[in-house]
């Protein structure tokens, strides 16, 4: 498989790690390796002089959204057990790195293969119990626990070797969803020891800011209203971090259940425009009736 590069943490020695043996044989590997190879000279094809006007107007910028979009129809093929369709979104999530690879490399920053050396020398880097430092300090792992453990020890001594930031909450993206980013802020100031000492406290908290709450919007102040959900919303994702729930996964779940039970209850109705007709009462009765029904099922 040839030689893969590795940089101690807390030292400019490289390191290699011969011989790995790839999954499916040399002759996979050389077939995945052209495929990419292939992706990447039809990517750098659209971008070129004569290629795709569209493509070649993109910039770092434009490609966020699409990014964006791409994932979640990742998460969407997952979800649905949806085999095919996921083979189709990762391909459609492969070619958002392709893009700004291409781009970066036009630019002159990096290119696809640094990207790829860069991952190659961060797993092995973080992974110690599988790849032991060639200068000593084996490191074990008997469980994912201590795994995790590593993981941050060793994501703590490559920040080291960075420029010192501002604040420790600055490795946060702000431009990531914010539930997602509530709760790594949450995890951030935890490891300071800036945190609710267990759930009952944040519980507290969550009755605390809804009765706050709940007196800005009978003062009908719009803004504060805005800003007390706002504060409701980061407690509760800071609840789902001590429960250990993934607050998004959660609130899929929740809006798949809502679907289901919406749409049967436009069947029992004979359709939407007969929903649209109906009382409070009955949409509670065929709420309710749905709901029944999916607990039996």
């Amino acid at each position: 498989m040839g030689r893969m590069l590795s940089l101690c943490p807390g030292s400019s020695k490289l390191e290699y790690v011969d011989e790995l043996k790839p999954i499916g044989g040399e002759e996979t590997l050389t077939e995945t390796a052209a495929a990419l190879q292939r992706a990447a000279a039809i990517m750098a094809r659209l971008r070129g002089p004569d290629g795709c006007p569209w493509d070649r107007e993109q910039t770092f910028d434009t490609i966020k959204r699409h990014t964006l979009e791409e994932t979640y129809e990742v998460f969407d093929a997952i979800e649905r057990r949806a085999w095919p369709d996921l083979k189709d979104e990762l391909g459609d999530l492969l070619l958002q790195v392709l893009f700004y690879a291409q781009m970066a490399s036009e630019a002159g920053h990096f290119d696809l293969r640094d990207v790829a050396e860069n991952l190659n020398a961060k797993l092995i880097r973080r992974h110690p119990h599988i790849f032991p430092p060639k200068d000593g300090g084996a490191v074990e792992a008997a469980d994912s626990n201590a795994v995790l453990r590593n993981w941050e020890q060793i994501k703590l001594e490559e920040k080291k070797a960075k420029p010192a930031a501002e604040s420790m909450l600055d490795d946060v993206p702000r431009s990531m969803p914010a539930t997602l980013e509530a709760s790594k802020l949450g995890s951030k100031a935890a490891k300071v020891g800036f945190d609710w000492p267990d759930s009952s406290g944040l519980f507290a908290k969550m009755d605390e800011e809804i009765a706050e709450l709940m007196v800005e919007v009978e003062a009908n102040h719009r803004e504060n209203v805005e800003a007390e959900f706002g504060d409701l919303l980061f407690t509760a994702m800071n609840l789902a971090r001590h429960l250990k729930v993934d607050a998004e996964s959660a609130l899929r779940r929740s809006n798949a259940k809502f679907r289901a039970r919406f749409a049967a209850m436009e069947r029992e109705a004979g359709g939407a425009v007969v929903l649209e007709a109906m009382q409070p009462e009955e949409l509670e009765r065929l709420w309710a009736q749905a709901k029944a029904a999916e607990t039996k099922a």
